[in-house]
């Protein structure tokens, strides 16, 4: 079983890293750890699932710790009349449809809840990302062929 300094320091290093989530098993252990993604209004489960009681305190504290302090690094903006799209998975961000093509959207542009804002490309599957909100595009914050991450934000949009 691992100890709370080892535990300390994989979860340390699985904040630090780019992997969103951890499987460990060691002597009939197991031990799933996985990144949290802030969005606003959706509460997100812990997602520790240990099979042996002693590590389940140990492991909730430390992970508790640890994801808090990147909680409040991803917020962008405390403005409540603003929205954060987020990406809801790893992969490829498009600005455009096809690379000669106009993007989708650029700052101040309006937007309704079924406006294509970009794409998101994973597995070699074009999944068209959609604003969700109606109101208008502050600001992008990913750029054309960059590797995106699940969770990260992408665009902020002022609602109206």
């Amino acid at each position: 079983m691992l100890k709370v300094q080892e535990l300390k320091d994989v979860i340390k290093a699985l904040d630090q890293s780019n992997i969103d989530e951890l499987k460990f098993e060691q002597e009939g252990t197991k031990l799933v750890l996985k990144k949290q993604a802030i969005q606003k209004g959706v509460e997100v489960p812990k997602e520790v699932v240990p099979v042996t009681e002693p590590v389940v305190q140990t492991v909730e504290k430390v992970q508790t710790a640890a994801t808090s302090s990147t909680n409040t690094a991803q917020q962008p903006m405390t403005n409540v009349n603003v929205h954060t799209i987020t990406s809801p998975m790893v992969g490829t961000f498009y600005s455009a449809p096809t690379p000669d093509a106009d993007s989708y959207v650029k700052p101040g542009t309006q937007v309704t809840e079924e406006s294509v804002v970009c794409i998101v490309e994973a597995m070699k599957l074009m999944n068209e990302i959609e604003a969700e909100v109606k109101g208008k595009i502050i600001e992008i914050l990913a750029e054309n062929g960059e590797l995106v991450e699940y969770g990260q934000p992408l665009f902020v949009i002022e609602l109206t």
